[in-house]
């Protein structure tokens, strides 16, 4: 516990969080008053009915969206202090994304598009090129490296957003329904490969879901409800941080 009152090794430290949206005729509290503590090494499951902040939440916290008012701050840097710019460095480095939608460009091989956040941060192209076929290694994607998306199937393409996200050996993964579009079968897929990087890199992950079988996977559930946490709950242990 530090002097202030915040615990040690968090890497989400979020408090007070609130988010309203202007819509003209009438104002949306999308969150109001949130707070979110995480510490490495946790997969945090968010889940609870449309429109209650769940994506607003990652959107929040991981610097993709402003707030209104409170105090986010990621290993222990307060991103509401920092410029655009400085955002978009921040997330290159230390955080990896994970979409419903995939959000890989098409003209680009599978490949390519997992050297992105590495190209962003400055990283030379060989040394990027070396790491992205690292990466689709470890998804079991690294024969499909000159495949462009539309080559792909549903769950390949997603196999590619996670070498993606991971590709940087990020702090924290930030996944917005990542099996949403999948079969179950594929959705247990990609979940197994989500908790199995965490177990590999003690790496924070926090997924925003409808699906009490990805809840249930992670350590612990986060219910909300009107822009609020309305309770959570443990799923599984943590396991230790090691020394």
């Amino acid at each position: 516990m530090t002097a202030d009152g915040r615990v040690d090794d968090l890497v989400i430290d979020a408090r007070g969080v609130t988010k309203t949206y202007d819509t003209g005729e009438v104002q949306v509290q999308a969150l109001r008053g949130v707070d979110l503590y995480v510490p490495r090494g946790e997969m945090v499951a968010v889940m609870g009915p449309s429109g209650c902040g769940k994506t607003t939440l990652l959107n929040c916290l991981s610097g993709l969206d402003t707030f209104d008012d409170g105090q986010v701050l990621i290993n222990g840097e307060d991103i509401a202090r920092m410029a655009d710019n400085e955002k978009t460095e921040f997330r290159a480095q230390g955080m990896g994304f994970v979409f419903q939608t995939y959000n890989l460009l098409p003209v680009l091989s599978a490949v390519e598009n997992v050297e992105l956040p590495l190209i962003v941060s400055g990283t030379r192209p060989r040394d990027a090129r070396e790491l992205a076929l690292a990466a689709l290694e470890r998804v079991e994607l690294r024969q499909y490296a000159g495949h462009r998306p539309a080559q792909l199937s549903g769950g390949q393409r997603q196999r590619v957003t996670v070498a993606r996200a991971v590709v940087n050996s990020p702090s924290i993964v930030w996944a917005d329904e990542p099996t949403g579009a999948l079969d179950s079968t594929t959705a247990g897929g990609i979940m197994d490969l989500l908790v199995e990087l965490n177990g590999q890199s003690n790496q924070t992950q926090v997924i925003v879901t409808h699906a009490p079988e990805v809840a249930s996977r992670c350590h612990r559930t986060i219910y909300m409800a009107d822009g609020l946490i309305e309770r959570e709950e443990s799923t599984r242990p943590l396991a230790p941080t090691p020394a």
